[in-house]
């Protein structure tokens, strides 16, 4: 039987847009506690204004990712607001159309460590010492198909996503005496703004055919409600068509 996320506490890092959008109102309304973390205040106060007039009440963050301060302060926070997070979903990431080898140069690689993958390790150091102390917590990270196996999205944003996918097993392996569990999802082509920074963008016969964000979201939700017996670690969501 699935677990009740009734008043579970749940951050969602990248909430603004996309995947996260859909995986905080999800998990908003199976009455979880939500705080929705992103750096684009206007986007969070739209959502959380959606969510209230369905009657679900959920936190906005203005929080960057790439910041280990302002991980650390969103944890911190939320702690202290509704108590000990049960769960952290890091969903943050972007590319760039300078992707290509005789494009990218080592600020753009820079950036794009530091939002996908950087990340992803400041939110979660920053959430496993309480977690380890009350030996509960899980831990799901948005990685990419991308991560798995060799394609077109470009050195710096493979790196990152497969580092994420480092970066969850190695937190499984060794948390899972403290009752920690992690899983990565890891989609094949989804229909969001990401695909804004394609040097081309799919075409629309493609996209019709894509992933939605509401897709993946569903897919966190089914994990994240699993009995804490259970754990999946790593995750492959792709459209029927590959």
């Amino acid at each position: 039987m699935a677990e009740k996320l009734t008043d579970q506490v749940v951050i969602v890092v990248g909430a603004s847009s996309g995947i996260g959008r859909e995986t905080a109102i999800l998990f908003a309304r199976e009455g979880a506690r939500v705080v929705a973390a992103a750096r684009r205040e206007e986007r969070l106060r739209g959502l959380q204004q959606e969510l209230a007039a369905e009657g679900f009440a959920i936190e906005i963050a203005i929080a960057d990712a790439a910041k280990v301060g302002d991980m650390e302060r969103l944890v911190a926070d939320t702690r202290a607001k509704f108590g000990e997070v049960d769960i952290l979903v890091y969903n943050t990431g972007t590319n760039t159309k300078d992707r290509a080898l005789t494009r990218l140069t080592p600020a753009l690689w820079d950036m794009m460590i530091s939002v996908n993958l950087n990340g992803a390790y400041y939110a979660t150091q920053a959430v496993l010492p309480s977690m380890r102390a009350r030996k509960s917590g899980h831990l799901i990270y948005v990685s990419s198909i991308s991560g798995l196996m060799a394609d077109v999205s470009g050195a710096a944003y493979q790196a990152a996503k497969r580092g994420v996918l480092g970066l969850a097993h190695a937190v499984r392996v060794e948390e899972k005496e403290n009752g920690i569990r992690t899983c990565v999802v890891c989609p094949g082509l989804v229909d969001t703004e990401i695909l804004e920074n394609r040097p081309v963008k799919p075409a629309a016969e493609t996209l019709a055919k894509a992933l939605r964000p509401g897709d993946v979201a569903e897919a966190i939700l089914l994990v994240a409600k699993l009995p804490a017996r259970a754990v999946v670690p790593e995750m492959q969501l792709l459209p029927t068509y590959l």
